[in-house]
């Protein structure tokens, strides 16, 4: 089975660039709109790690997160930021990596591969 990445952002554009990024390296995605959206879907698909920018409509991420860090089965998805918002990196504890917008796709898949490893292959 393969690795799923659960990408939560707004923005649309930068959800569909993430998600070819995470495809075109193997790797299985699903994506949130909000914080309110993206609790539905980590139950949903249980990912082995979430992309997640910080200010979004409805319920921002640092909310989102920690919600879902409370609960035993989630708490150790391992999750990279990635924002606009200057402080980044200091806005949630525990998380692999900050980057932000606009970032380099290379980067970004090196942090990917450093928490969770190649996707699994068939």
């Amino acid at each position: 089975m393969a690795k799923k990445i659960m990408v939560v952002d707004d923005d649309p554009v930068i959800v569909r660039y993430l998600l070819k990024v995470f495809a075109d390296n193997g790797y299985d995605t699903c994506s949130a709109s909000d914080g309110l959206q993206a609790m539905e879907v980590l139950q949903r698909e249980k990912p082995n790690l979430i992309t997640l920018d910080l200010e979004m409509p409805d319920e921002w991420g640092p909310r989102f997160y920690r919600k879902y860090s409370k609960l035993p089965e989630y708490k150790d998805i391992p999750v990279i930021v990635i924002s606009g918002l200057p402080g980044k990196h200091l806005a949630l504890k525990n998380v692999v990596a900050a980057l932000g917008k606009p970032f380099d796709p290379d980067k970004l898949m090196g942090h990917v591969r450093r928490a969770i490893g190649e996707p699994a292959t068939a």
